[in-house]
């Protein structure tokens, strides 16, 4: 599918690719919101793992520039598919598949990609994210963000170390030509992944986060890693990061030992959505095969 330019527009080109798997009802629910944008989308991409997973007539239906392709569940072997997807495309904006954005969100990251050449990332500002709880449900998203709709956008931005994977947009003629893909052997979730991209790009220009984007992050729970797979990758993979140099021991250090105390406390009073137990015993297993000399992020693909 080419990009067509709309008469009288000669801006950059944006598109919109969304990973997503066994989450098909948030998706369907959050996908429409995209259509609201003061800037229209020039497409967007969904790259799911199982056909399930998306209602590909019903999205082609929505938006006609949608394409849905398919690849092996992975976040980085996803994300991989919709670059290779997206041939024409300036701007490609990654977007979660339960991360609603400001009406603004597209004209605003076009014009901070058109003002500043050397920029190659951006990432907005998330104004609740339900990671951190339980979720948050979609009406009281959409809540938030018609509350931000209301105010003119404003501030501007500021550089930061990375971008923060449920949104973040890259030029894409500095993906291409320097060849840069998410690294696969951060499987399954990723984990660290939107570091490890932020840090290939950073190398050749800035990377920002700008209070002009606005987005709220749901946090759905459904269709997330075990517990014990995510612990054992809150120790692999900053370990193998920082192997790469993608991720300073000064980054990754502290965010090892914050997620090691975290679920070594709570796994005694455990929060109802948070599987601590299998964190904190796959925090044990990576910690176990780092003194034997056999950790790798891959390694989760086996456990149990």
């Amino acid at each position: 599918m080419q990009f067509e330019r709309y008469p009288g527009r000669m801006d950059l080109r944006i598109a919109v690719g969304i990973a997503t798997t066994g989450r098909r009802k948030i998706l369907h629910a959050v996908v429409p919101h995209l259509l609201e944008q003061s800037r229209s989308v020039d497409r967007i991409v969904i790259c799911a793992a199982e056909k399930d997973d998306v209602d590909a007539d019903a999205m082609a239906a929505l938006f006609q520039r949608t394409s849905v392709v398919f690849a092996e569940r992975g976040l980085c072997r996803q994300r991989n598919r919709i670059l290779e997807s997206v041939e024409d495309a300036d701007i490609l904006l990654f977007l979660d598949d339960d991360f609603l954005v400001t009406p603004s969100y597209l004209e605003e990251t076009v014009r901070i990609f058109q003002r500043y050449p050397d920029v190659v990332m951006s990432t907005g500002t998330v104004d609740a994210d339900g990671i951190l709880g339980p979720g948050i449900p979609l009406e009281d998203g959409l809540r938030i963000i018609r509350s931000q709709s209301d105010a003119e956008p404003a501030g501007g931005e500021r550089p930061v170390y990375s971008g923060y994977g449920c949104n973040m947009a890259v030029r894409m003629s500095t993906v291409r030509g320097y060849g840069l893909r998410f690294d696969e052997n951060l499987p399954l979730y990723g984990w660290l992944e939107d570091v490890d991209f932020s840090r290939q790009l950073a190398r050749h220009g800035r990377i920002v986060s700008s209070t002009r984007l606005h987005g709220v992050h749901l946090g759905t729970k459904t269709g997330r890693t075990s517990g014990l797979r995510l612990g054992y990758s809150q120790i692999a993979n900053p370990v193998y990061l920082m192997g790469k140099k993608t991720m300073s021991p000064r980054h990754a250090a502290p965010q090892i030992m914050r997620n090691l105390a975290a679920n070594a406390v709570k796994v005694f009073r455990p929060e109802p959505w948070v599987d601590r137990r299998g964190r904190f015993l796959g925090n044990m297993r990576a910690m176990a095969d780092l003194v034997r000399g056999r950790l790798s992020p891959r390694n989760v693909t086996v456990l149990e």
